[in-house]
């Protein structure tokens, strides 16, 4: 069975093929560089433009067709409002048109996942703008098992900074473009306790979403192409200006508490 998985929810689209847990082939895109070209900027996020031509080149890599493809999975956020609309209409139009199932996968899940070489505590830091971060806390096992220890949520990093400073000894390492615009904070707060990385040297979060998948398929767990949302964890700069009311049932956001879901 293979794997396609596809990630958008930040400047960097990535899309991976995966099969019995392992990574067959993998394409980036920096969303703002002109597709085929990473050296010339285009000065805007062009991931409905590269998208459909950056799973053309990935089957054509790997030798396979859409056909062969058991499941899309895609990263459903948080992260880029445009960018998540952009990577779920894509594969609803895919699952539809193929009769193929779908998975979505959370993105800090994902991100989370990525980390191969690495036991311990793990927070994903994705850049939110407004000096706020998209973070979660995750747990690496010695067996490799990955358990999620908190909530999804947007915040101020310094509030996450400060509860793995007063609730953990341990190191912890961070994950994600966010890491690159607050790591002065992140050393200055936690020093030697804290490991931060872009995640470079590190599969793609495509990658890790379908693997993510390929364990829910073998579990029964499919999603339904048309109910299938975003999650966006904050109102969108449209919907603030506008003055519409944003219902937070069911999120976090930066005005509740972080629970632990491990003691």
């Amino acid at each position: 069975m293979k794997f396609l998985g596809i990630d958008t929810s930040t400047t960097m689209a990535s899309v991976a093929l995966v099969e019995d847990g392992g990574l067959i082939a993998e394409e980036f895109h920096e969303g703002n560089t002109k597709f085929g070209d990473p050296s010339a900027p285009t000065g805007r996020s062009n991931h409905a433009e590269i998208l459909l031509p950056l799973i053309e080149r990935l089957v054509k890599r790997a030798n396979v067709t859409l056909s062969e493809i058991s499941a899309f999975a895609v990263s459903i956020g948080p992260g880029s409002f445009t960018g998540l609309r952009i990577g779920l209409s894509t594969v609803k139009g895919l699952s539809y048109g193929w009769e193929t199932p779908v998975v979505g996968v959370p993105t800090l899940l994902a991100l989370a996942a990525r980390v191969t070489d690495w036991k311990g505590l793990i927070c994903p830091f994705l850049d939110a703008r407004r000096k706020e971060v998209y973070t979660a806390l995750f747990y690496k096992r010695e067996d490799g098992g990955l358990e999620q220890i908190s909530g999804d949520l947007v915040c101020p990093p310094e509030r996450i900074i400060r509860e793995i400073q007063c609730g953990y000894r341990e190191t912890c390492l961070f994950i994600g473009d966010g890491t690159r615009v607050y790591e002065e904070m992140i050393r200055a707060n936690l020093a030697d306790r804290a490991i931060a990385t872009l995640g470079n040297s590190y599969p793609s979060t495509a990658f890790s979403a379908a693997r993510i998948a390929e364990e829910k398929v073998k579990r029964g767990e499919i999603d339904s192409p048309g109910p299938l949302v975003p999650l966006y964890l904050r109102p969108s700069e449209a919907e603030l200006k506008k003055g519409l009311k944003w219902n937070l049932t069911g999120k976090q956001d930066s005005t509740v508490p972080l629970t632990k879901l491990r003691p």
